[in-house]
């Protein structure tokens, strides 16, 4: 391990960090203050984070996140911020010995042997109990590099969000967004442009969906109210009657752990992520019925802007002769992705993985996801045998992956043949500044990660994870990942897995 180079050596390892993940800085004075981007993770994001006090997702106690504000770009960061330190002569010379390749996260691939002498101690300590399995792959060429039970099937908690955003945006691209829509089903002897019988708001499965006044960038359910009324005034229509359709989705809307704090039931529609109260992140009381509750909101919006509705709200199904009023649309998918990746947010994932089944033509169920997601995985090429994705968020304890595959996906997330699937890069938690990594490597043991590291967490009791990537102090881009699920100790094992990713950061093996 090195700490060879001393400072001079951590400022351009965290200006070859910057550049690999998308992030820029400027001076000591921007290191301090967090390594912010010039085009790999949106800046609205970045300060909203740097501003924000993270927390750790022990248990999915974790940041929801916040959407971009009003008027900022939705697009995702630029992919050249991301991809080019892969490409070889892709950075100007630097003043010393090896510094275009440093900055490039092209510098010398460590040993196995360097490897193991650093990072086995910690793997065998008590922090990550008895089992931990260990994968830490040269993001250049693929190749792993250091393995330890890298291909025994582990339960991943929300590392398995990293699998989730991969499969999405493979099938769907970076672009796609969600559509919530309001149709109108036809009266008797109806005639075009004649005020509609019923009107059903159809949900298209976007959790960001807001009813709130401020929608921060989210789609907005006033938004929708607000179009749909002046459409149907301009029909004549002052009175409809209201139905919701949340057909999208199959089967049953519980989650296998049950009614959860941390995600509200599985539907189509819900707005607010189901949440009962004014919070916009972490655990929080959920409505059992959220595409009710949207429903009867968009009645009481649609009321202010002079339609009323008659009668109760109530499910339906659109048929195929209705006539489409007005929609919104969420986030493009990179930012949805990239939202869930730094917040752990479970309503998005469940939500990303039925995205992924819909695109297939498949069941949007938790069966269909699954299936639809290894294969999407599969045709990229990933290593999923012993895989299971029970859920997308990680909630389910019947979900497996091996520390190979979460090293490969990241890998190929990197890999210039994949400009698509940059988000899952530039959605990553920076350690010490982002997401659910705000709050940790704090600590004078792991400090070498801070800026450097990034990476997704995963914690359920007795499982704790860590997986990302890092650029070693001699410069080279690597994918880590560290899976342990027979801990006792949360906070000791979170703190063994900060330093293992530190380790390589400061490794000059």
């Amino acid at each position: 391990m090195s700490g060879r180079g001393g400072w001079r050596l951590k400022t351009w390892q965290f200006t070859a960090a910057a550049a690999v993940s998308g992030l820029a800085l400027a001076s000591a004075a921007a290191a301090a203050a967090g390594p912010w981007d010039s085009g790999g993770q949106r800046t609205a994001e970045s300060r909203r984070a740097a501003l924000t006090p993270g927390t750790g997702d022990g248990d999915h106690r974790t940041e929801a996140g916040s959407p971009l504000p009003a008027g900022s770009d939705p697009v995702a960061s630029e992919a050249a911020a991301v991809l080019t330190p892969l490409e070889a002569g892709a950075l100007a010379p630097r003043t010393g010995e090896g510094a275009r390749e440093a900055a490039a996260g092209r510098g010398p691939v460590p040993t196995a042997a360097a490897l193991k002498v650093a990072l086995e101690p910690l793997l065998k300590a008590g922090g990550l109990g008895p089992g931990a399995t260990a994968s830490v792959v040269d993001a250049a060429t693929g190749k792993e590099v250091y393995g330890r039970g890298a291909k025994a099937s582990m339960v991943p908690a929300s590392t398995v969000k990293i699998a989730t955003g991969t499969a999405a945006l493979s099938v769907l691209g970076p672009d796609h967004r969600i559509r919530t829509t309001v149709v109108a089903e036809p009266a008797p002897g109806y005639e075009d442009g004649a005020p509609p019988e019923q009107i059903v708001l159809v949900g298209g499965g976007d959790p960001t969906l807001t009813a709130r006044a401020d929608a921060e960038g989210n789609a907005s359910l006033r938004t929708l109210a607000r179009h749909t009324a002046d459409t149907l005034k301009k029909r004549g229509a002052r009175t409809v009657r209201l139905a919701y359709d949340t057909s999208a989705y199959s089967g049953s809307t519980r989650h296998p752990i049950g009614p959860n704090e941390n995600l509200a039931p599985v539907t189509a529609l819900m707005a607010d992520e189901g949440r009962l109260d004014t919070s916009t992140s972490g655990p929080a009381p959920r409505s059992p019925r959220p595409a009710q509750d949207a429903a009867d909101a968009f009645a009481r919006f649609l009321a202010e802007r002079g339609v009323k509705v008659e009668g109760a709200v109530r499910a339906a199904t659109a048929t195929d002769r209705a006539e489409e009023l007005a929609d919104v649309r969420s986030a493009p998918l990179s930012a949805l992705v990239e939202r869930m990746l730094t917040h752990s947010d479970n309503d998005i994932a469940e939500a990303l993985a039925r995205q992924t089944a819909l695109a297939a033509g498949a069941k949007a169920d938790f069966a269909g996801a699954e299936r639809e997601t290894r294969r999407a995985l599969g045709r990229l090429g990933l290593p999923v045998d012993g895989a299971r994705f029970a859920d997308g968020s990680g909630l389910d304890r019947a979900d497996r992956v091996t520390a190979r595959l979460l090293t490969s996906l990241l890998a190929r997330a990197a890999h210039t043949d994949h400009p698509e699937l940059r988000p899952v890069l530039t959605g990553l938690p920076v350690a010490g500044f982002s997401g659910t990594l705000a709050g940790r490597y704090t600590g004078p043991e792991a400090a070498a990660g801070t800026g450097v590291v990034r990476a997704k967490t995963g914690t359920l009791t007795g499982v704790n994870t860590l997986a990302g990537t890092v650029v070693s102090a001699d410069g080279r881009l690597l994918a880590f990942s560290f899976l342990a699920s027979a801990t006792t100790d949360p906070t000791a094992a979170q703190s063994t897995l900060d330093r293992l990713a530190s380790t390589l950061a400061d490794c000059g093996c």
